[in-house]
C-alpha cells in the first residue's frame, strides 16, 4: 500500500511540474508565434494557464491526501501545500483581474503602456510569471524531498 501510496505522489508532482514546464517551454511560446493576432494568443494563453491552476490544485490535493495516508508528512509536504495556495492566489486572485483588464481594453497591445490599465495589467503579468517560477521552484523541490525520504526507506527483503 506504501509503494501504491508512492507512485501517487510522484505521479501528481510529476504530472504538474511537467505540465508547469510545458506551458512555460511549449505552449505560451508557441501561441505567441502561431496565433495571427497577440491577442488571441493571450485568451489562449489565458485559457491555458487557467486549466493549468485547475489541474495543478487538483494535483496537489491528490498528492497532500496519499501523504496523509501514508502518513508521509514531511518537507516535500509543505512545498506541496505553498504550491497549491500561490496557484489558487494566481489563478483566482491574480488571472482573473488580469483577464477582466484585458476585456476592458479589448487589446492589450494596442493600449497605450501610458495607460493606468495597461501598466496595472503589465504589473498583474509579472507578478503571474513570478509566482509560477516559485511553484515550479517549489514543485522540483518536492520532487527531490519526495525521492530523498523513499530512498531512505529500507528496501524489502526479497526471497532468494
Amino acid at each position: 500500500m506504501r509503494s501504491m501510496l508512492r507512485l501517487v505522489q510522484f505521479f501528481a508532482l510529476g504530472t504538474w511540474v511537467g505540465a508547469i514546464l510545458y506551458f512555460s517551454l511549449v505552449v505560451a511560446p508557441g501561441a505567441l508565434r502561431s496565433f495571427p493576432h497577440p491577442d488571441q494568443a493571450s485568451a489562449f494563453i489565458a485559457y491555458s494557464i487557467g486549466r493549468l491552476h485547475a489541474d495543478g490544485i487538483v494535483l496537489g490535493i491528490v498528492y497532500l491526501v496519499a501523504t496523509m495516508l501514508a502518513a508521509l508528512g514531511s518537507a516535500a509536504s509543505i512545498c506541496v501545500e505553498l504550491m497549491v495556495i500561490l496557484s489558487a492566489i494566481s489563478q483566482y486572485l491574480v488571472v482573473a483581474r488580469m483577464e477582466t483588464l484585458r476585456l476592458e481594453m479589448g487589446s492589450v497591445l494596442a493600449t497605450p503602456p501610458e495607460n493606468p490599465m495597461r501598466a496595472a495589467f503589465e504589473r498583474l503579468h509579472d507578478a503571474s510569471v513570478w509566482l509560477e517560477v516559485v511553484v515550479l521552484i517549489a514543485g522540483i523541490a518536492a520532487l527531490y524531498l519526495t525521492a530523498r525520504d523513499s530512498s531512505t526507506e529500507k528496501p524489502a527483503d526479497f526471497p532468494a
